[in-house]
């Protein structure tokens, strides 16, 4: 059976700093037409850092689309001209001030491929030892760092108060290595 849908039309509705926004019309394999709301984002990463006592580094920071502070491992989107490792680097040093000694990458994956293109890369960070060179934090990021074992992560799995997608992945990923 033929699955892929054909774009008739792309109308750009918004074209924003992070995302842009298109409504597709597309026609589906049986000839009808519908709608599609697209949005296009930078791929990104997110880190898995683990310290020599077998903690994982956090961070707590506020997200405005769902109105609360939530506990997620270090991220960042993959700039123009660079590779998704060397973005991996960069956002450890912004984000946590260490370098690793060891970055393993772990899986890519679609965030969101209903409406989305985001393409995250997940690493694993290990040796870490703080950074020689700190480079500038983002001005519109507000962090709290933490460090939790990975009894205490998977608790806050279990209670809900770690609930982002690429996190809760992470921590499983983590805990099928101490099986």
């Amino acid at each position: 059976m033929e699955l892929e849908e054909k774009v008739v039309k792309n109308e750009p509705r918004y074209n924003g700093e992070i995302i842009d926004v298109y409504q597709q019309t597309v026609k589906l394999p049986n000839g009808d037409l519908a709608n599609r709301d697209v949005v296009l984002h930078q791929d990104a990463i997110a880190v898995l850092a683990i310290t020599d006592e077998n903690k994982a580094l956090f961070e707590k920071q506020w997200r405005a689309p769902i109105k609360k502070v939530t506990i997620e491992i270090p991220a960042g989107k993959v700039e123009s001209g660079e590779t998704a490792e060397v973005t991996a680097v960069r956002e450890l040093n912004e984000e946590t001030r260490y370098q690793a000694g060891e970055l393993k990458r772990i899986s890519g994956f679609y965030s969101t491929p209903g409406f989305a293109d985001e393409y995250m890369t997940l690493y694993m960070a290990t040796n870490l030892e703080p950074v020689k060179t700190e480079l500038p934090q983002d001005k519109d990021e507000n962090l709290q760092l933490l460090e939790l074992s990975l009894k205490e992560a998977l608790a806050g799995v279990a209670d809900g108060s770690i609930e982002d997608a690429k996190t809760v992945l992470a921590i499983y990923y983590w805990q099928s290595l101490n099986k």
